[in-house]
């Protein structure tokens, strides 16, 4: 393949960016959102949808709650995985957890990267991983998001379980009494769907865009691995 691409050679040999796991926890997690999503939209308003007959007569609901617990169990290993592979991965594993905000070059970079969202920079810089924006954005939004979805999640599903399941002593003990209840607890668990679909929507346009209008691919790099340059400039 050549040389690696870096800023400061200015080659265009592709560079290997995310390595397998880092892809199929993509992949797996972004299922695993909508689902999630999904069904507990369903759970917080379960006048819909309406099923006539005897309660007895279907268990529609329990299926609801089963397939949400079951994405939530898939969500949340594979986070845990995810955090481990941040520490025996490469260096672009290790993005999403950690904004280097201490370094000069970055908060440079983070505001030419902002203007260039907005529409004020002709072009994007050239990346090899996630520019700063996107590793800010990534960090509040998605890895913060999820771990507040799992903790309130994992408290409120202990509540059902009862005292003595490992939820209940983990997470319901402490959680449920901080946030002033069960019913507030269940509130700010729906804002967090919503703050986390948020940063889907915009996510997924952002990638679209970069795949188009910037200076490196952005969709197939999830896909396969490599990151693909179109010019040679640095």
């Amino acid at each position: 393949m050549g040389a690696p691409a870096t800023k400061e050679t200015g080659t265009h040999a592709p560079v290997y960016v995310y390595e397998l796991p880092v892809r199929l926890w993509h992949w797996i997690t972004a299922p695993c959102i909508i689902t999630l999503a999904a069904t507990g939209y369903l759970i917080g308003n379960p006048a819909w949808p309406l099923i006539g007959g005897e309660p007895t007569h279907h268990y529609i609901m329990g299926d609801i709650r089963f397939i949400h617990f079951t994405a939530a169990y898939i969500l949340t290993i594979g986070f845990l995985l995810r955090i481990y592979w941040a520490f025996v991965g490469n260096k672009y594993a290790r993005e999403l957890f950690l904004p280097q905000v201490w370094r000069s070059q970055w908060r440079h970079e983070f505001f030419k990267s902002l203007r260039w969202y907005l529409f004020l920079e002709r072009e994007s810089l050239r990346e090899i991983g996630h520019n700063p924006v996107a590793q800010t954005a990534m960090f509040f939004f998605f890895v913060l998001g999820i771990a507040f979805q799992i903790v309130t999640g994992f408290a409120l599903y202990g509540e059902g379980e009862g005292p003595g399941s490992i939820s209940n002593d983990l997470f319901s003990s402490w959680v449920i009494p901080l946030f002033g209840g069960s019913q507030q607890l269940h509130t700010w668990h729906h804002l967090g769907m919503w703050y986390i679909l948020l940063f889907v929507i915009i996510h997924i346009y952002l990638v679209i865009r970069e795949d188009i209008m910037s200076r490196q691919t952005m969709v197939s790099t999830m896909i396969n691995g490599w990151r693909y340059f179109k010019d040679k400039r640095p």
